[in-house]
């Protein structure tokens, strides 16, 4: 499938690793032009030297004034900006009871309040490209966990902010959805997998079933099935695609 995405900017934030980095890869593949967003200057400035017209921004988007510079960079790298992909941030797991207020203050500082304020710097830029914003949240914000609070919630107010923004889109052109990957193959994942292993005395590939099966899906997802998904959003074949919130997970989420 043509999806008329050569010659397009987007800015991936998160694209140090994972999914936001396979996002960013298969963008790129698409022809076109990715900034890269990360703390880790190394790793984005590697990643961007190997992909066609890409560019990298190290930033701590938990810092205010992150966002608008990020947007500032990939404006003036690129001329423009037709895609916002929303993937940074990662939030801690555990007993409810122990996770502190700082636990729960860095949860929403890069994973909202990153996506929020990145939103709101690089809405004018998209409405005027006729462009669009993804949000990558997860499955957790559907289905709550006593061990994933902080996550959870953060996913449930990203998935609260696409429809607001994509009601307000409708009117000013920027289409605006949110994919909720399930258990995929990242290093979150791999850790999760270890966990489990030490917990039960298990090997990694008996560990590994044993986490599939408690979500009742055949497999892990690998993060490009992701970054396809993300590209398809982008592209002029989901033009009437607006406000969507898209299970990627295998099967795991079986709620209507």
């Amino acid at each position: 499938m043509e999806l008329r995405l050569r010659g397009k900017a987007a800015l991936v934030s998160g694209a140090s690793r994972g999914i936001g980095l396979a996002i960013a890869e298969r963008l790129a593949a698409e022809g076109m032009r990715v900034l890269l967003v990360a703390r880790s200057a190394d790793r984005i400035g590697e990643a961007a030297a190997r992909l066609p017209g890409a560019a990298a921004f190290a930033a701590d988007l938990r810092q205010p004034e992150a966002a608008s510079q990020a947007v500032a960079a990939a404006v003036g790298a690129f001329g423009r900006l037709d895609l916002l992909v929303n993937c940074a941030g990662a939030t801690q797991r555990g007993d409810f009871l122990a996770l502190d207020d700082a636990a729960w203050a860095d949860g929403y500082a890069l994973k909202l309040f990153g996506a929020v304020r990145l939103s709101r710097a690089a809405w004018p830029h998209l409405r005027a490209a006729g462009g669009g914003i993804v949000h990558i949240a997860g499955v957790g914000g559907r289905q709550p966990g006593a061990d994933f609070t902080i996550g959870g919630s953060v996913n449930a107010a990203l998935m609260n902010l696409t429809k607001a923004l994509a009601d307000r889109g409708v009117a000013e052109g920027v289409r605006v959805d949110c994919i909720n990957p399930g258990s995929i193959r990242t290093g979150r994942l791999t850790g999760r997998i270890a966990a489990l292993a030490a917990e039960r005395g298990l090997d990694q590939e008996a560990a590994a079933r044993a986490l599939a099966e408690q979500t009742g899906v055949a497999r892990f997802g690998e993060p490009g099935e992701i970054a396809a998904m993300v590209a398809f959003l982008a592209g002029e074949e989901a033009g009437y695609i607006q406000g969507a919130i898209l299970d990627v997970d295998g099967g795991w989420m079986r709620a209507v």
